[in-house]
Protein backbone atom coordinates (compact mmCIF):
# COMPACT_ATOMS: atom_id res chain seq x y z
CA UNK A 1 0.00 0.00 0.00
CA UNK A 2 1.31 3.70 0.13
CA UNK A 3 2.29 5.45 3.11
CA UNK A 4 2.69 9.54 2.92
CA UNK A 5 4.50 12.14 5.46
CA UNK A 6 3.99 15.04 5.23
CA UNK A 7 6.97 17.70 6.66
CA UNK A 8 8.16 21.43 5.88
CA UNK A 9 4.97 22.40 8.67
CA UNK A 10 6.12 25.19 11.20
CA UNK A 11 5.45 29.10 12.18
CA UNK A 12 5.67 31.98 9.63
CA UNK A 13 4.83 35.38 9.78
CA UNK A 14 1.73 36.87 7.35
CA UNK A 15 2.96 37.48 4.54
CA UNK A 16 5.36 35.13 4.10
CA UNK A 17 6.42 31.37 2.18
CA UNK A 18 6.43 28.21 3.51
CA UNK A 19 6.87 24.99 1.33
CA UNK A 20 5.20 21.42 2.06
CA UNK A 21 5.96 18.31 1.16
CA UNK A 22 4.67 14.99 1.07
CA UNK A 23 6.57 12.13 0.39
CA UNK A 24 5.33 8.52 -0.57
CA UNK A 25 6.50 4.68 0.28
CA UNK A 26 5.17 1.79 -1.02
CA UNK A 27 2.86 1.27 -4.40
CA UNK A 28 3.94 3.15 -7.54
CA UNK A 29 3.48 6.70 -6.95
CA UNK A 30 3.19 8.23 -10.45
CA UNK A 31 -0.47 6.35 -10.89
CA UNK A 32 -1.73 8.18 -7.94
CA UNK A 33 -3.65 11.76 -8.12
CA UNK A 34 -2.22 13.76 -5.15
CA UNK A 35 -4.19 16.30 -2.95
CA UNK A 36 -3.68 18.72 -0.20
CA UNK A 37 -5.94 19.16 2.67
CA UNK A 38 -6.64 21.34 5.65
CA UNK A 39 -8.38 21.18 9.08
CA UNK A 40 -8.12 23.97 11.79
CA UNK A 41 -9.84 23.48 15.36
CA UNK A 42 -13.23 23.14 15.17
CA UNK A 43 -13.14 23.62 11.48
CA UNK A 44 -13.82 20.93 8.56
CA UNK A 45 -11.69 19.69 6.43
CA UNK A 46 -11.62 21.45 3.79
CA UNK A 47 -10.12 20.92 0.31
CA UNK A 48 -6.88 23.12 -0.77
CA UNK A 49 -5.21 21.34 -4.09
CA UNK A 50 -5.05 18.45 -6.11
CA UNK A 51 -2.96 17.71 -9.03
CA UNK A 52 -3.59 14.54 -11.30
CA UNK A 53 -0.75 11.92 -11.86
CA UNK A 54 1.58 13.24 -15.16
CA UNK A 55 0.75 16.53 -13.26
CA UNK A 56 0.03 18.33 -16.26
CA UNK A 57 -4.29 19.34 -13.98
CA UNK A 58 -4.32 21.00 -11.35
CA UNK A 59 -6.96 22.08 -9.29
CA UNK A 60 -7.31 25.14 -6.65
CA UNK A 61 -10.00 26.05 -3.72
CA UNK A 62 -10.56 29.61 -4.03
CA UNK A 63 -9.16 30.96 -1.48
CA UNK A 64 -5.84 30.20 -2.44
CA UNK A 65 -5.89 30.34 -5.83
CA UNK A 66 -2.87 32.83 -7.08
CA UNK A 67 -1.12 32.19 -3.77
CA UNK A 68 -0.50 27.91 -3.64
CA UNK A 69 1.01 25.82 -5.78
CA UNK A 70 0.89 22.47 -5.75
CA UNK A 71 3.72 20.13 -8.13
CA UNK A 72 4.99 16.80 -7.87
CA UNK A 73 8.36 14.84 -8.57
CA UNK A 74 7.16 11.55 -9.31
CA UNK A 75 11.01 10.67 -9.56
CA UNK A 76 11.17 11.62 -5.87
CA UNK A 77 7.81 9.88 -4.91
CA UNK A 78 6.91 13.57 -3.62
CA UNK A 79 4.21 15.93 -3.75
CA UNK A 80 4.68 19.77 -2.94
CA UNK A 81 2.50 22.62 -1.70
CA UNK A 82 4.18 26.15 -1.62
CA UNK A 83 2.38 28.46 0.21
CA UNK A 84 3.41 32.57 -0.60
CA UNK A 85 1.36 35.40 0.65
CA UNK A 86 0.15 33.00 3.81
CA UNK A 87 -2.28 34.64 6.18
CA UNK A 88 -3.47 33.72 9.50
CA UNK A 89 -6.43 32.24 8.52
CA UNK A 90 -4.02 29.81 6.65
CA UNK A 91 -3.33 28.32 10.21
CA UNK A 92 -4.40 24.58 10.17
CA UNK A 93 -3.10 20.95 9.92
CA UNK A 94 -2.34 20.40 6.35
CA UNK A 95 -2.80 16.67 4.71
CA UNK A 96 -1.69 15.51 1.72
CA UNK A 97 -4.03 12.13 0.47
CA UNK A 98 -3.24 10.13 -2.77
CA UNK A 99 -6.23 8.91 -4.65
CA UNK A 100 -6.39 5.63 -6.85
CA UNK A 101 -9.58 6.18 -8.95
CA UNK A 102 -10.49 8.75 -11.02
CA UNK A 103 -12.45 11.62 -9.96
CA UNK A 104 -14.97 12.79 -12.04
CA UNK A 105 -16.16 16.23 -12.54
CA UNK A 106 -15.09 17.38 -9.52
CA UNK A 107 -11.44 16.40 -9.78
CA UNK A 108 -10.38 15.34 -6.64
CA UNK A 109 -11.73 18.26 -4.34
CA UNK A 110 -13.82 15.63 -2.58
CA UNK A 111 -12.17 13.85 0.41
CA UNK A 112 -13.95 10.89 -0.67
CA UNK A 113 -11.92 10.65 -3.73
CA UNK A 114 -8.79 9.51 -1.64
CA UNK A 115 -8.03 6.68 -0.18
CA UNK A 116 -4.50 7.12 1.49
CA UNK A 117 -3.72 9.82 4.03
CA UNK A 118 -0.87 11.23 5.41
CA UNK A 119 -0.58 12.37 9.34
CA UNK A 120 -0.67 15.86 8.58
CA UNK A 121 1.98 18.88 9.18
CA UNK A 122 1.06 22.01 11.26
CA UNK A 123 1.16 25.34 9.35
CA UNK A 124 1.04 28.53 12.07
CA UNK A 125 0.78 31.90 10.59
CA UNK A 126 1.09 34.63 13.03
CA UNK A 127 -0.48 38.14 12.66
Amino acid sequence: QVQLVESGGGLVQAGGSLRLSCAASGRTFGNYAMGWFRQAPGKEREFVAAINWSGSMTNYAYSVKGRFTISRDNAKNTVYLQMNSLKPEDTAVYYCAAATRYSGGSFYSAASSYDYWGQGTQVTVSS
